[in-house]
């Protein structure tokens, strides 16, 4: 049995929750959030469609409702507003979620935590100061949503599937983030040798600086236009959750605490790790160049400059 709870009912919690449903991935999630009857009307909304889906309960509950949760994920706090950035959410967000982990870990003290809130990298970081739990079981949702933009992106310039891009977006879920380009690659093939060696393909030249600007702007530009960003970063999460749930370890690029990686020492912000069913299984040293190096340092610096600058 796989149980998941989640903690807000906003619009990425309950679309979390329903994608969950629609996946078959669990079999039992609870959704908790201080506003009851908004999580009862979701997990009413949902359940009333599970005939039609995997077999799963879906209840609203408290916080001791999410004892025997394999895994908990935390969507609760302010959204982000048009024009924002997400550092700017930081101190709200994270006086919410310190009012929470004691809350709740005290219920399920043995699941996976992720950490979906923004500013994600603050808020992850803020999970690892006030808990006790072991640093494995602390994800934040970093920039595995940046990444999937990334590829979605590059597959449009290529006109290939999307599982044949292999290409990341490293450090800050935000403006400081960047795209290792010189481990990106289509299908083992170099990215920046794509062109030349298939020729037959007519590929166009690739605007690098094009492509990071738009993974970094989308979801500005989402909210601007719709109010929110839900859709993609459940998928994103829910991505995470059938790898700690398969037993299937899987690179992705998720927030953790650094401990002199690169050259960078405690803020937790995204590289390359190995996620399994205990959680984080190890950080994978991917071979970055020294401009990359020094742009993880940016991002890494930046995000402390946000630690530095409020009460955690």
């Amino acid at each position: 049995m796989n149980k998941i709870a989640i903690i807000g009912t906003g619009s990425v919690g309950s679309t979390i929750a329903y994608t969950l449903t629609v996946m078959g991935i669990a079999s039992e999630i609870v959704v908790i959030d201080i506003n009851k009857e908004k999580a009862l009307g979701e997990a009413l909304d949902i359940r009333q469609g599970t005939p039609f889906c995997t077999p799963c309960s879906i209840y609203a509950g408290d916080y001791s409702d999410a004892a025997g949760a394999n895994i908990v994920v935390l969507t609760c706090g302010i959204a982000r507003r048009p024009g924002q950035t997400r550092l700017e959410l930081a101190q709200t967000n994270v006086d919410i979620t310190k009012q929470i982990i004691p809350q709740v870990t005290k219920y399920a003290p043995n699941a996976n935590y992720i950490i979906v809130s923004n500013p994600v990298d603050i808020l992850t970081y803020t999970f690892h100061k006030y808990s006790d739990l072991p640093e494995n079981r602390i994800i934040g949702s970093g920039t595995i949503l940046d990444t999937a933009r990334l590829r979605a992106r590059l597959s449009e310039y290529y006109k290939i599937s999307q599982k044949n891009v292999h290409a990341y977006v490293f450090g800050e879920h935000g403006d400081s983030s960047f795209v290792p380009w010189s481990v990106a690659n289509i299908s083992n093939i170099p990215i920046h040798e794509c062109k030349k060696l298939v020729p037959d393909m007519d590929l166009p030249d690739l605007d690098y600086a094009e492509i990071e600007d738009y993974v970094k702007k989308s979801g500005g530009r989402v909210i601007q236009r719709k109010g929110a960003t839900f859709y993609a970063v459940s998928i994103s999460v829910c991505h995470v959750i059938q790898c700690l749930l398969s037993g299937l370890d899987s690179t992705m690029t998720v927030s953790t605490l650094m401990h002199g990686e690169y050259g960078i020492d405690d803020v937790c912000l995204s590289t390359l790790c190995i996620v399994g069913n205990d959680g984080i299984r190890c950080k994978v040293n991917v071979p970055l160049n020294d401009e990359e190096i020094a742009k993880l340092r940016k991002s890494a610096d930046t995000l402390k400059g946000v630690i530095n600058s409020i009460n955690i």
